[in-house]
C-alpha cells in the first residue's frame, strides 16, 4: 500500500484546476491595482528617462486640475482583463512543465496566413540544456516544418 492516498498526478491535476480557476474570473479591480505601479514594458528602460508606469502613462489631470482623469487607464484595464479572461487554458501544461523542472524559451515558431496563425509552438527545456542544443532544437524543428509549407 502506498504511503499516501494520492498520486503525483493527483497533485498536478489539482494544481492545474486551481491555476485555471484563478484566470477564469479575475478580479477587475485587482487588475487595475496591479497595473498602477507596473512599468509599461515598451518604455520601461527608456534611455532618455521617460520610463512610465501604466498610471503615469494613462492618468491625466482633469479639466479643472483638481482631480485625475482615469478614462484611458480604465479602457486599458478592461482590455487587459479581457485578454486574461479569453486566454487559452494552458494550466495543465504550465503545472507539468514546472513540476518537470522545465523552463520556457523565449523562442517560438508560428505559421499562418492573413486570417491569423495556423499554429504556434512554444518550447520548454531543462535549465542546464546548453545554448547550442537549444538553438539546434528550435532551428531543426523550424527547418522540418518549412519543408511542408
Amino acid at each position: 500500500m502506498p504511503d499516501r492516498p494520492y498520486t503525483d498526478a493527483d497533485l498536478r491535476a489539482e494544481a492545474a484546476r486551481q491555476h485555471a480557476t484563478l484566470t477564469e474570473d479575475p478580479d477587475f479591480a485587482g487588475v487595475g491595482e496591479q497595473m498602477e505601479d507596473a512599468w509599461v514594458p515598451s518604455v520601461e528602460t527608456a534611455e532618455d528617462g521617460s520610463a512610465r508606469t501604466w498610471q503615469d502613462l494613462l492618468v491625466t489631470p482633469d479639466e479643472t486640475g483638481d482631480d485625475e482623469d482615469y478614462t484611458a487607464f480604465d479602457q486599458v484595464q478592461r482590455k487587459i482583463h479581457d485578454l486574461i479572461t479569453s486566454a487559452a487554458d494552458v494550466s495543465e501544461w504550465a503545472i507539468n512543465l514546472g513540476a518537470d523542472g522545465l523552463e520556457p524559451l523565449p523562442e517560438q515558431l508560428s505559421s499562418g496566413n492573413d486570417d491569423g496563425p495556423w499554429f504556434r509552438l512554444h518550447f520548454a527545456v531543462r535549465p542546464d540544456m546548453p545554448n547550442d542544443v537549444r538553438r539546434a532544437l528550435v532551428e531543426g524543428i523550424a527547418g522540418e516544418i518549412a519543408k511542408y509549407l
